[in-house]
Formats: C-alpha cells, sequence, structure tokens
C-alpha cells in the first residue's frame, strides 16, 4: 500500500464512484435528452427526477452511516492517544474544535499530537493548515 500523505490521502470507492455513479449520470442525460426530444415530456421528466432522487440517495446513505461512526471512532481515538502520550484528558478543550479540526489532527503522529493540538486551540488553525503542519503524516488507510 501506498504511503498516505496529504496529496494523496482522498479515497475513491470504485464500484460507486466509477461505476454506479456513471451509470446513473448516462441515465439521467438519457431521459433529460429524451425529455426534450419526445412527445412524452411528463413521463420523461418523471423518469429524470427518479434518477435525480436515486442519485442523490445513494451518494447520502453509502458515506452516511459509515462516517457517523467513524466519526465517532475518530474522536475516541484521538481521546486514547492524547491520553497516552500526555496523561492529560483530550476532553478538556475537545469542545472548543470543530470537527473539521478534530479530523485532521488524526493524521498527526503521537509525537506530534499534543503540541499540534495546543496549536489547535490556541490558534484555531484551518483543517488545511493542521494537515500542512504535519512533519511526520500519519496515515488513515481504513476511512470510508
Amino acid at each position: 500500500m501506498k504511503n498516505q500523505s496529504y496529496k494523496n490521502h482522498i479515497r475513491f470507492y470504485p464500484p460507486h464512484h466509477f461505476v454506479y455513479y456513471p451509470i446513473i449520470m448516462a441515465f439521467l442525460a438519457f431521459s433529460i435528452y429524451f425529455a426534450f426530444t419526445t412527445p412524452d415530456v411528463l413521463l420523461w421528466s418523471f423518469i429524470s427526477a427518479i434518477f435525480i432522487v436515486l442519485f442523490c440517495l445513494a451518494f447520502m446513505l453509502r458515506q452516511h452511516y459509515a462516517l457517523t461512526l467513524q466519526n465517532r471512532i475518530v474522536r475516541l481515538e484521538l481521546r486514547y492517544r492524547y491520553l497516552a502520550t500526555t496523561g492529560n484528558r483530550f476532553e478538556v478543550f475537545e469542545d472548543q474544535l470543530d470537527d473539521s479540526q478534530l479530523f485532521a489532527l488524526r493524521f498527526a503522529p503521537d509525537e506530534e499530537l499534543a503540541a499540534l493540538t495546543q496549536r489547535v486551540v490556541t490558534e484555531n488553525l484551518s483543517e488545511d493548515t493542521i494537515k500542512k503542519s504535519i512533519k511526520n503524516w500519519k496515515g488513515d488507510y481504513e476511512r470510508v
């Protein structure tokens, strides 16, 4: 597996991104085309609306449950790692951080986590700045 870094940390799920979505988009394009070129405008408009709904639902449902659970796991992992490396509780200032900041901190290795967390709290760093500040990227290869 390739080492993960800031430049390549985004992951694709091939069956959805490269099979299902292109097929739905093709069907949607054809149904819109037929809606404008055939006399059955109402029927093809309805079919187009169905494909739009299927596209949106597939995208939302595919990630909603997995990401909700993974977000909780990332929080728990950060709490554990911070406690294990510093002896202090992460929850003390966890409420001062937004989700994007918390999730960016997961890429920091144990030796950088405490100092970077303090910087995030005091300087209110953005997600992108946090990720760019990490010297030794700790890959998250399990994220959906």
